[in-house]
């Protein structure tokens, strides 16, 4: 009997995916795996387990153990929106360990991810990576929906979006904080949670001193070329010239790995 092994990341694709895969499989035969960085949204976890038990399947809540900054430190470098060494450590490296032990033969599960038509090029990169086990995309495939569609079918099966969609977030992971996520993202999470943009903005602060290296999250276009752009230089912009990027929102991609990822 093949399993059914969705990524459940708390996001609303995964729960859209995780509700195609129980309609085309069944309950019995889903699992949903969650891999905690331990620095999610506290309302993230009243969604998995709200959603879990609408999909029904079992809900597997795993953890390596460290959060994404600690992982930073460890490793001795600040992850970017080119290197993510906290998914790749955290997401990838231990739900990948994971998967040999429990499924050691790749033909006894199919893996899916909540990646929907828009970013099907996540889809793709994923899949190398992940063989020899089989990669799907549920909502890569017809009836094509978007995340409002999402969000609606969710509602009208009596479950609240988790808050951070509210709050204009583009996605439900590490508590509104990415290192992948650009100028307008961050700008939003200093607007909606002041608090926790100044424990990263403290982060970020330790790791510069600990590595010994101008280093950042952001990145400072202005003028033409690159030039790194600490939490710090970037809030006090905003509040002295009111000047980000709009559309600089960067993105998550945990199980999309980089070129050269093991």
């Amino acid at each position: 009997m093949t399993s059914h092994l969705v990524m459940f990341s708390g996001g609303a694709g995964s729960w859209a995916a995780g509700r195609r895969v129980v309609e085309r499989h069944g309950p019995e035969n889903t699992r949903l795996l969650f891999a905690d960085t331990l620095m999610e949204d506290e309302d993230l976890y009243r969604f998995l387990e709200e959603g879990a038990a609408d999909i029904g399947a079992e809900l597997i809540h795993l953890t390596e153990g460290r959060t994404p900054w600690e992982v930073f430190f460890d490793v001795w470098f600040l992850g970017n929106s080119r290197v993510d060494p906290c998914s790749k450590i955290l997401k990838r490296q231990f739900l990948r360990r994971w998967l040999e032990s429990n499924y050691p033969d790749p033909d006894e599960v199919v893996i899916y991810l909540g990646i929907d038509w828009t970013e099907e090029h996540r889809y793709h990169r994923a899949r190398p990576y992940w063989e020899p086990y089989k990669i799907e995309a549920p909502l890569c495939d017809e009836p094509l929906i978007d995340k409002a569609e999402v969000f609606e079918a969710m509602v009208g099966r009596g479950i609240k979006p988790p808050r951070l969609y509210d709050m204009g977030f583009p996605h439900n992971n590490c508590g509104g904080f990415c290192i992948k996520a650009g100028q307008a993202h961050f700008k939003r999470l200093l607007e909606v949670m002041p608090e926790r943009y100044a424990y990263h903005e403290g982060k970020e602060q330790e790791i510069r001193a600990h590595i010994g290296k101008d280093v950042s999250i952001l990145l400072d276009r202005r003028g033409g070329g690159k030039r790194p752009l600490t939490l710090k230089d970037f809030r006090l912009r905003l509040v002295e010239e009111g000047e980000f990027d709009p559309l600089d929102w960067g993105g998550c991609g945990c199980f999309s790995p980089e070129d050269g990822d093991e």
